[in-house]
């Protein structure tokens, strides 16, 4: 796939038969449309991953980020978005990820980081591309289970409405009796129900339930941030 992103970069048309590059001079319109078709496809698949992605070029700036980092990307995340470049909030953090940068781009190392403070604390995968100056750098959830997998799990296993909110909540990390308060309702009625979400989808367990609902396939809303688009390798390849 990152094949076809660093030959989209320069300007060509991926295709599983194309000539090779001597034999194919001509790059006019009919090149640049199917370069830019290749992108819009990849812009729409990123945007259909249920976790944030910034495609990060040399010196931290920023060519691409999908739905769901500009999503994440909010006013109490580690990491923001900001002149075109993605950059870390406090100085210690901006210091481990400049040496993931480095090393990704200079060396092709994978790095797992650990990021923020407190509750607003994060992982971030940075993720080498093998091209120069082309990294991923993937965006932990910082709570499990988003809300869209979660109902669409509850709606598999036909969960009622109380059940699909207890089992949101477990996922949130609250604990039962913490999920009886917040609900108003009996310990009692919060354990039934719990129990009764474990036999609908089999779970011997809360720890084996919240295992089932972590590794759901992603599902995206429709809504989008409406925020603008960061350019991508393709614009700057144009300008």
């Amino acid at each position: 796939m990152f094949d076809l992103l660093s030959r989209a970069a320069a300007g060509d048309a991926p295709s599983p038969c194309a000539p090779a590059a001597s034999d194919r001079p001509y790059r006019g319109p009919e090149r640049r449309g199917a370069t830019l078709t290749l992108w819009r496809w990849l812009s729409a698949a990123l945007d259909e991953i249920d976790y944030g992605i910034v495609l990060v070029g040399a010196n931290g700036a920023a060519h691409h980020a999908n739905e769901a980092a500009l999503a994440e990307l909010d006013a109490q995340h580690p990491l923001v978005l900001l002149h075109g470049e993605l950059r870390a909030r406090r100085s210690a953090d901006a210091q481990q990820l400049h040496a993931a940068l480095h090393d990704a781009q200079g060396r092709g190392l994978r790095r797992l980081l650990t990021l923020g403070d407190g509750v607003q604390q994060v992982s971030v995968s940075v993720v080498p591309l093998g091209m120069p100056g082309a990294t991923l750098v993937i965006l932990g959830k910082r709570q499990m289970g988003a809300d869209l997998a979660v109902q669409g799990f509850a709606r598999l296993h036909r969960l009622t409405g109380g059940e699909t909110r207890v089992l949101a909540a477990l996922c949130a990390g609250s604990r039962p009796s913490e999920i009886a308060a917040m609900h108003g309702v009996a310990l009692s009625t919060v354990r039934s129900q719990i129990s009764s979400i474990r036999l609908k989808t089999g779970a011997a367990s809360i720890r084996a339930l919240l295992a089932q609902v972590a590794v759901l396939p992603p599902l995206m809303g429709r809504l989008r941030s409406g925020a603008e688009r960061l350019p991508t390798l393709h614009d700057m390849a144009l300008a």
